[in-house]
């Protein structure tokens, strides 16, 4: 995966931003922030989704085969 990590750097260089910013700048960073958090949240829950198919289709396969 790539991308998708932020660094201490990185996160120190937003928070500076955000404490010399003005109030219209701070909205922005602001609400970029919360649409980031947004699609975490999203993808987390897609991950989780994904997971617990794989996990229901596998335990299905070992049933089936338990069976046999």
């Amino acid at each position: 995966m790539q991308g998708l990590n932020v660094n201490e750097e990185d996160k120190r260089a937003f928070l500076d931003d955000f404490k010399n910013a003005d109030i219209n700048q701070k909205l922005d960073l602001w609400y970029y922030a919360l649409e980031q958090d947004a699609i975490w949240e999203e993808i987390i829950s897609e991950i989780a989704d994904i997971a617990q198919m794989d996990q229901m289709k596998k335990a299905g396969v070992n049933k089936v085969t338990e069976e046999e």
